[in-house]
């Protein structure tokens, strides 16, 4: 459904050739073929979806591999990146409002709520169990209502950290949803990770991420 965009990522336009815009923020391995799939899934909820290659055209299956990489990111350039792809989005024909929604996997997740702090055209937030050691988030500068989605048994982002998060964002006043998922632990979207997948968590979160976005970019 999707197409490759020369210098900037993976594309993906609904069948009726309209409608709100969403930026997929890709996890430590790089814009693989499973975040294409999930802007295609997007594409056929209604959205355009764009999946920013945040790593230039480099991706990996090593977990060594894609750590270097996270850790090497520029989050100055990155965050450029996001603004690029904003641009993007509400300059295409096929984006409808004057707003987009952002939604981030892994280190995509912390980096879909830093791109919330930074611009004011994007309307909604959706962070997947969000990591990254070197994105410090000044929450009181969250522009969108965010949801957030994680597991009882995620190491990477303890239940503590979750804690932390919401309660520095009500501090700021600002909106926040989250929904705790017993029994699952990091990356429990990933269907292309079977150790780590949750169907009915993965499912639940699916639909919720539709409902919020339709909330906040459709109305």
């Amino acid at each position: 459904m999707g197409t490759d965009v020369a210098g900037l990522g993976y594309l993906a336009v609904p069948e009726t050739g309209t409608g709100a815009g969403v930026i997929v923020l890709q996890e430590w391995w790089g814009l693989v073929p499973h975040i294409k799939t999930v802007a295609d899934r997007f594409a056929q909820a209604g959205f355009v979806a764009l999946a920013p290659d945040l790593y230039g055209g480099e991706s990996t299956t090593s977990p060594d591999e894609a750590g270097r990489l996270m850790m090497a990111l520029n989050i100055e350039k990155t965050a450029q990146d996001l603004e690029n792809a904003v641009d993007y989005l509400l300059q295409h024909d096929a984006v409808t409002g004057t707003k987009v929604g952002v939604v981030g996997f892994c280190m995509g997740g912390q980096l879909a709520l830093l791109a919330a702090t930074l611009s004011d055209r994007i309307g909604a937030a959706i962070d997947f169990y969000g990591i990254h050691p070197n994105v410090k988030l000044n929450v009181s500068q969250l522009k969108a209502p965010v949801l957030g989605f994680f597991g009882d048994q995620d190491t990477s982002v303890p239940l503590e950290a979750v804690e932390d998060l919401v309660a520095a964002v009500r501090h700021a006043g600002k909106p926040i949803e989250t929904q705790l998922y017993s029994g699952a632990g990091h990356a429990f979207f990933n269907d292309a990770r079977p150790e780590a997948y949750n169907e009915a968590a993965a499912a639940d979160a699916w639909m919720q991420s539709l409902k919020f976005f339709r909330q906040y970019l459709m109305n």
